[in-house]
């Protein structure tokens, strides 16, 4: 028979530093480093068992359970007073059969643990695999932080490369390609939305006299201008050279789209200045409205342009809606005096 095995408080302490001993009774004679950490604002020595911890499980009734049946079972308890941690535990009697042994392990909670009690590698037994396994804790969030980290960055990057790529470099609004996205998504949403395409009236004579720098200051002051007169929700589009679309959800009103051109081309013939020189341009507008009615995109950008092509063959520096009336082969357009001119064909902006 292999002789018992008597450890005194240190050699106990070292290999099992959150353990404790108890009296037959249940009352604490005593603690384990470790155990006696987590209740460092309070003495657990000479306080019953029971009065500190609560025994979730095996379910045994009644306030104060008999020991006796606790003894070589697999035991769990919670603290009573907060932090209200759970241990895990079993229990045995010592050797001279004077006191029962209980040794405690953090289980699943050893995370929080070591975060609520500020616990350190000296508070663990040497062989206790907790070690082992808070450094793959660790290591695994430290690799998740970074893995998170770097999703970001390459969510960043990508939602960067598609702001390029649906952005006009130049003025800062978007680009045919994201006429095509934009135009396309309300025709298929079925959303009822009104379209301005506006083209810059003597643009070319500004390039060819003051040069592409001039150019281009002129249609960044465009760009500005419409981004001034529209709302957030409108999408700005430089199509090409001087020409832009402006996309406008929910607006379909013909008078508000209308006075809306009117109010971007007087706001493009206020001089700009350039160095020592000013440029003079004028706009001309086409203006069409889908009410989401399964208009194909391609027609809807069809009339657009040829409300636009109806204001430059008027002279340009006014704006046309277009309308379409069932039956004819060739749908007419609809002008609107602008700035107080009586007649009712005309939009002229100057």
């Amino acid at each position: 028979m292999t002789p018992p095995v008597i450890l005194g408080a240190g050699e106990g302490d070292a290999l099992m530093p959150l353990h404790m001993r108890l009296s037959p009774c249940g009352t604490i004679l005593h603690t384990g480093p470790t155990l006696a950490k987590l209740r460092k604002d309070s003495t657990l020595v000479g306080r019953k068992l029971f009065d500190v911890f609560r025994l979730r499980r095996p379910h045994l009734t009644g306030a104060s359970p008999q020991l006796s049946r606790l003894i070589r079972q697999r035991l769990q308890v919670q603290f009573r007073e907060p932090p209200e941690t759970s241990l895990n535990g079993l229990m045995v009697t010592d050797a001279t059969g004077e006191s029962l042994l209980v040794n405690f392990s953090f289980g699943t909670g050893l995370v929080d643990a070591i975060r609520d009690y500020d616990l350190h590698l000296p508070d663990f037994a040497a062989t206790d695999p907790s070690i082992e396994m808070l450094y793959l804790i660790e290591a695994n969030a430290t690799v998740l932080d970074e893995w998170r980290r770097l999703n970001l960055r390459l969510q960043s990057a990508k939602m960067e490369a598609e702001k390029q790529a649906y952005t006009d470099t130049l003025t800062g609004l978007r680009n045919r390609r994201a006429l095509d996205h934009v135009l396309g998504r309300l025709v298929e949403a079925g959303e009822p939305f009104g379209v301005i395409h506006l083209d810059l009236d003597f643009f070319k004579q500004v390039n060819d006299t003051l040069g592409h720098a001039a150019g281009d200051h002129v249609l960044q002051v465009a760009a500005r201008v419409m981004v001034q007169t529209t709302r957030a929700q409108d999408t700005l589009i430089r199509a090409g050279g001087d020409e832009f679309v402006i996309l406008l959800p929910g607006t379909v009103d013909h008078s508000h789209l209308l006075r809306l051109a009117e109010r971007l081309i007087e706001r493009l013939e206020e001089p700009i200045p350039f160095g020592d020189e000013v440029c003079r341009i004028s706009g001309s507008a086409g203006i069409t409205v889908c009410h989401g009615g399964g208009k194909p995109a391609d027609a809807v950008l069809q009339e657009a342009d040829e409300a636009l092509y109806a204001s430059k063959a008027r002279g340009r520096g006014c704006a046309t809606l277009y309308r379409a009336v069932a039956g004819a082969s060739v749908a007419p357009f609809e002008r609107k005096a602008a700035r107080g001119d009586d007649g009712p064909t005309t939009a002229a902006s100057g």
